[in-house]
Formats: structure tokens, sequence, C-alpha cells
């Protein structure tokens, strides 16, 4: 979004235009509406900026629910906001330590920082780009405690502030197709920024969850977070932020179910066994956090090799940190026999799962010439030396996921 586009959405007649527009749905409706639109007179470029804000808006509704139908966003902002839920629990950290005075460094379009004054801390919301820290301003309108400044996180006078949230850019500047910066060092603020401010205050740092371990504070908490299976971050919190004795973390929400799996450091695997009746796959904040160790241990299961993130045992435990499978059979993994012993089985459906195969489930689901009225899950994996397919059907509250 351009600026120009901004001032003409933020007038009196852009925001009333947005309000009236019915809930998008279609790029057909979209036509429609567009027709209808220039009919009574409204200028072309702001009935697009109306229109492109509807449609983030119903995209945000996965994220920010029934708070998306009040709020502007950017593409590029909307894709890097954390979703409320998660947000909600950054907030309350700073709740719980007593921190009242919280600098949002990087604040995008204000996802972090709406949650942070919804709880009554006092937020000073910061963003280098001067559309997405008018945006941000917006958003937060409904808190007066709260301000959005237009600077660079490195330019903020923190006086005054007892704590500081930083969600470093990762990707190049610009309101959509960015693209992601792999060095640290160029991130926006720097990760040396983030912790060098974490020597002097209460910091926490929102990274993706792929960052690499070597580069996490010894005595930082990090807490990764899945949510309905997909692992969104990680955050890195010091000081009165970080819980005792606590340095690796694994959250997992699921719906309404919270279940969190915590250690003192990276856990030792198990040794690695046979296959048994059951299969597990770890969530994906497990195997970030590397826990798979300590949910090895709590489910009595060992793992099929070091490098795989699947683990076996003889009989089932219900987790929310993992899926589980009880294995059918083993079925022969060269292709045209394994397509000859899924067509015996009448399997027309197939979910193709796989950790250690160099294949494409797409591509070999086309290949496989799938008829049947049955479904299946099939498991591509090693174990030892050897790569094996697996037959296999999903276990307790997992069944629908």
């Amino acid at each position: 979004m351009e600026r120009a586009e901004l001032v003409e959405l933020l007038s009196p007649e852009g925001l009333r235009l947005l309000d009236s527009l019915p809930r998008y749905e279609s790029a057909a409706d979209v036509v429609r509406t567009v027709s209808a639109l220039r009919k009574e007179g409204h200028p072309p470029g702001l009935v697009a900026a109306a229109l492109t804000q509807s449609k983030l808006r119903a995209k945000a509704a996965g994220k920010f629910g029934p708070f998306a139908d009040r709020m502007l966003f950017t593409e590029a902002g909307l894709e890097q906001a954390t979703r409320l839920s998660v947000a909600a629990r950054h907030a309350a950290r700073f709740s719980r330590a007593g921190l009242t005075r919280v600098a949002d460094l990087g604040c995008g379009i204000g996802g972090d920082a709406m949650a942070f004054s919804a709880l009554d801390l006092e937020v000073t919301a910061v963003d280098a780009d001067e559309v997405t820290a008018a945006i941000a301003s917006y958003n937060l309108a409904p808190f007066p405690q709260s301000q959005v400044l237009n600077a660079r996180a490195e330019d903020v006078d923190l006086v005054g502030q007892n704590a500081v949230y930083l969600d470093p850019a990762r990707r190049t500047s610009g309101h959509a197709n960015t693209r992601r910066l792999s060095d640290p060092g160029d991130w926006s603020p720097s990760l040396d920024f983030a912790f060098g401010v974490a020597e002097r205050m209460p910091v926490g740092v929102k990274l993706g969850p792929g960052v690499d371990h070597a580069l996490l504070p010894d005595d930082a908490e990090a807490q990764w977070v899945s949510v309905d299976g997909q692992v969104v971050e990680v955050g890195v919190w010091t000081g009165t932020l970080a819980r005792d004795g606590i340095r690796r973390a694994a959250l997992v929400l699921h719906g309404d179910r919270v279940a969190e799996l915590t250690a003192a450091g990276d856990a030792d695997d198990e040794p690695v066994g046979e296959l048994g009746d059951y299969l597990y796959e770890p969530d994906g904040a497990v195997i970030r956090a590397r826990l798979i160790g300590d949910l090895a241990r709590g489910l009595q299961a060992r793992m099929l090799r070091h490098d795989i993130a699947y683990l076996t045992s003889d009989s089932f435990v219900e987790t929310d940190f993992a899926v589980g499978f009880r294995v059918l059979e083993e079925l022969p993994y060269k292709e045209s026999e394994l397509r000859a012993a899924l067509a015996a089985r009448h399997i027309g459906t197939l979910e193709i799962k796989k950790r250690g195969a160099d294949v494409d489930p797409a591509a070999l689901r086309k290949r496989l010439k799938l008829k049947g009225e049955s479904s299946g899950t099939l498991v591509l994996t090693r174990i030892g030396a050897r790569h094996v397919a697996l037959l296999v059907e999903r276990m307790g509250a997992s069944a629908g996921a």
C-alpha cells in the first residue's frame, strides 16, 4: 500500500465506504461490487483500496477473529502479524512480571501491541515504515494509553520503559512480494541489537521457528509455539520474562486445548529400537525445541532413527504433543509393488506422510493410480538403512486432525 492510497482510505469517505462493504467472499463478488461502486460515483483508487482492505479483513479473521473487522492491514503486515491467541500469551508474560511500560520495536500492524494494550500496559509501538506505522496507529486507536512512533528501533529512546518486545523484520522492506532474509545481521533491527537491549532490561523477541539454536542466549527461555499443527514462532524471553529453570519449551495450541512441554535445555535422545505396534509423529514445536527425547520418555517410546523425528512404541498413549498411528502392516517400498498392494486393498484415497524419504507425495499419489472405496494413510520413512512403507491408521483425538 502506498502513502497516497492510505491517506485516501483514512478519509471519512474512505472509512465509510470500507465499513459499508459486504464481507468478502470471492473474486466474482468483487467484480460485481466494483461495478456497483463505480456507478455510485466512488473514485477508482478509493474503490480499489477499500476492496483490498475488505479482502485482507476476511483473510485476517483466522488470526484476529472478529477484531479483524475493525482493523487495517497490508499484505506483508498481515502475513507477519502474531495471531491474537498467541499475542495474548505474550502480553500475559509482561503482566505477570509486573512490567507496565513496554516498547514494541518493530510493531508491524500492531497485533502484539493491541494485546499488550488490552491488559492495560502502556505501549510505545514503533515501526520504521511510514504506512505500517500509520496502520498500527489506526489499529491502536481504541487504547488511549498507547502511542505509535514512525522511527527505526535503534533510534528510540528507551528511558522510562521497563521492558521491550521486538519482532525483527526478517524480510525485505515493502508491503507485498517481500523476500526472506537469512542473515540475522540483516534483520531490522538486527538480532545483536535485540539481545543487546536484553542486557539492560527484560526483553521478548519473536523469531522464526527455524532459528539456529546457537544464536539463542544461554540464559534465555526459548518457547516454540504451534497452532493447530503449524509451528508459528519461537519466543525468546529474557530477565523476569523468562521462567525459572526453563530454557526450552514447546507450546501446543489445538482449538481450546493448550499443552506445554518444558525442560532446562535440549533433551537427550532415547535409544533407537525396533518398529512397534504404534508410530508417533511429534508436533513441530517439540521437534524445533529439541524435546523429542523427553516426549519419547513420557510415551515409553523409542526412536526409529536419531535423524528422523518418528517415535514408536508397543502400546498407545494419547498425547497433545504428537499424532499417533497404529501400524497396520508394512507394504512394499518399490513403487510398482506398492501400487499393486494398494490396489489389492481397494485404497482410492491416500494420505502420504514422509520423513527421511526423497519423495514428492503429490507426484507419487498421481503415479499410484489409486482406485477403490477405501482410504488409508501411508508413512514413507527409514528404519536403519532400509526404506519402508507403512500402512497406518490415526489414533485417538488425532483421528480427525
